[in-house]
């Protein structure tokens, strides 16, 4: 695999760039702390989107934007949840982070599995995983930022977001496991 460097890949780089630093301003003790890392997964949410958007478009696909991107993925989600349940230690936040980390963590292995085996394509995104990812990031956001706006109970709808998220996450594990099995019994 060569390592291609276009801007699709390049913003995929900056959204890792960008843990350390939501990572640190996370931790000051700075009362605009949540709204610039919550304006930090922002940004990184839209550079998930631009990347995939540009290489797309501008056919700039590259196997090692196609390997990077759900790791720059999976990097972000995992420390945010872990920061987001560190800083509210209640079992209600980190069951669902829990579940939503394990099926990252096994979702990831089952697609390097099916690539070694040749049936990659069994255990593409789904439409049930493209939901899941949409209302993931919007709960994390939420959970971010957990000041009440404009009236709204952010952070309460923040952990409605996030166990809506971690039900798709089930669903889609389980038919993305299925898949797997189907293929399998195929060969």
């Amino acid at each position: 695999m060569t390592l291609e460097f276009n801007l699709p890949t390049n913003l995929t780089l900056l959204r890792i760039a960008l843990i350390p630093l939501l990572v640190v301003i996370f931790y000051l003790p700075w009362v605009y702390a949540n709204v610039v890392c919550t304006a930090i997964f922002i940004l990184a949410g839209f550079t998930d989107w631009l990347d995939g958007y540009l290489a797309r478009k501008m056919r700039m696909e590259t196997p090692f934007g196609a390997f990077l991107d759900p790791v720059a993925d999976k990097l972000m989600v995992a420390i945010v949840l872990v920061l987001i349940v560190q800083q509210q230690p209640d079992p209600y936040l980190a069951i669902p982070a829990a579940i939503i980390i394990g099926r990252e963590i096994t979702i990831a292995s089952l697609r390097e599995w099916m690539a070694e085996l040749g049936k990659r394509a069994k255990v593409k995104v789904s439409t049930v995983g493209k939901w899941k990812t949409t209302l993931q990031m919007l709960a994390m956001t939420l959970l971010l930022y957990r000041e009440d706006l404009l009236g709204l109970p952010i952070n309460a709808m923040g952990y409605g977001f996030l166990y809506v998220a971690a039900l798709l996450t089930l669903w889609s594990m389980v038919n993305y496991l299925i898949a797997a099995l189907a293929a399998i019994k195929e060969q």
